[in-house]
């Protein structure tokens, strides 16, 4: 998985909330995620699809998450996950995961849309198949 430059934009305020994109689709490219990492960059993010559950075990840094449905609404937030916990919404398509305070920094509630942005403007879903195909 290597990052992307393709900025992760909340519809309702538009504004990014990561310039930099990691996509996990793979079965292996999920399971690992961000294990075995010291931390995760500043305007990075990392995207989980499909996925409805998350945890934080041997993780060494606190994230926020945020769960998102079949069309990139949120369903979920969750702030300041630490190590060794277990978040999961039955609903959620894809988790996004930042930075810890990413959220704190970037108003994101339930509702709101997110989507990828890249370079040229072009708008990539967060469904599976579209990361699938215009990512990957």
């Amino acid at each position: 998985m290597d990052a992307v430059a393709l900025a992760l934009v909340n519809q309702r305020t538009d504004a990014a909330l990561a310039q930099y994109v990691e996509v996990a689709v793979t079965r292996s490219a999920r399971r690992k995620g961000l294990l075995g990492r010291d931390g995760l960059g500043s305007s990075c993010a990392l995207i989980l699809a499909p996925c409805a559950a998350i945890h934080t075990m041997f993780m060494r840094f606190d994230i926020d998450a945020v769960f998102v449905d079949d069309v990139g609404r949120a369903v979920k937030v969750v702030r300041q996950m630490v190590p060794w916990r277990i978040a999961a919404d039955a609903t959620a398509h894809a988790v996004v995961e930042l930075p810890a305070g990413s959220l704190r920094e970037h108003d994101v509630t339930i509702g709101d849309r997110l989507y990828l942005r890249a370079p040229s403007g072009d708008r990539v879903d967060l469904s599976v198949s579209d990361l699938r195909e215009r990512v990957c």
